[in-house]
């Protein structure tokens, strides 16, 4: 999973579950079209898009979670090869961002928050903050949801930060990749950009 990564001091990493838009969202901010699968889970390796002479790249990694037709081994294969992948360049990772489905993940939180269990997203927030990568929520298909701000309010709480949601501006980004509304994510990611230095960067997002 790592032999194909352009060799590059900065990146931006788009993680989370299958069929959230991940790779929609990367068309939307590199203007490129991005192999996707035809069916959740037949992404196992990384797509890279980076620009030649920057040092940067844009790394959209494979979903995890739950996928139809997909053996819990190898869903948990996929999960194990992220989580080494972000360990292992966590000090080129300038921002994670995590891409979350504004209409399904609530519920998707709540069936899986019990004794035993953590959230496949919740962990990774808190993986990504525990190995230094800030975090961000890229709330997706937001065109979905009624009621905005409570849903995001809920989101927040569920990530283990206080509403309102808009205190949390550097982290909490609604969007709606399909219809080319990212300008919360690019804000969002551009503070951590700026904080990282790298304001040369801005021009990508």
């Amino acid at each position: 999973m790592f032999e194909t990564r352009p060799d590059r001091d900065a990146e931006v990493v788009l993680l989370g579950r299958s069929n959230v838009g991940k790779s929609t969202l990367m068309r939307e901010l590199t203007g490129h079209t991005v192999d996707t699968g035809k069916r959740p889970g037949v992404t196992r390796e990384p797509n890279y898009y980076d620009w030649a002479p920057e040092d940067f790249v844009l790394t959209d990694l494979p979903g995890f979670g739950f996928m139809a037709g997909v053996p819990e081994e190898v869903r948990e294969e996929i999960k194990t090869d992220v989580v080494r992948y972000v360990e292992a360049h966590a000090e080129e990772i300038l921002a994670g961002v995590i891409v979350l489905d504004g209409k399904a993940v609530v519920d998707i939180v709540d069936r899986h928050s019990g004794r035993d269990e953590v959230p496949h997203d919740v962990e990774l927030y808190h993986f990504l903050r525990e190995v230094g990568v800030p975090p961000v929520l890229a709330v997706n298909k937001m065109d979905k949801v009624d009621d905005r701000d409570q849903r995001l309010d809920d989101i927040a709480d569920r990530f283990g930060m206080v509403p309102p949601w808009q205190q949390w501006d550097d982290t909490i980004a609604p969007i709606s990749a399909k219809r080319g509304s990212v300008t919360a994510l690019e804000e969002a990611v551009r503070i951590h950009l700026h904080d990282a230095g790298r304001d040369d960067l801005f021009k990508f997002f």
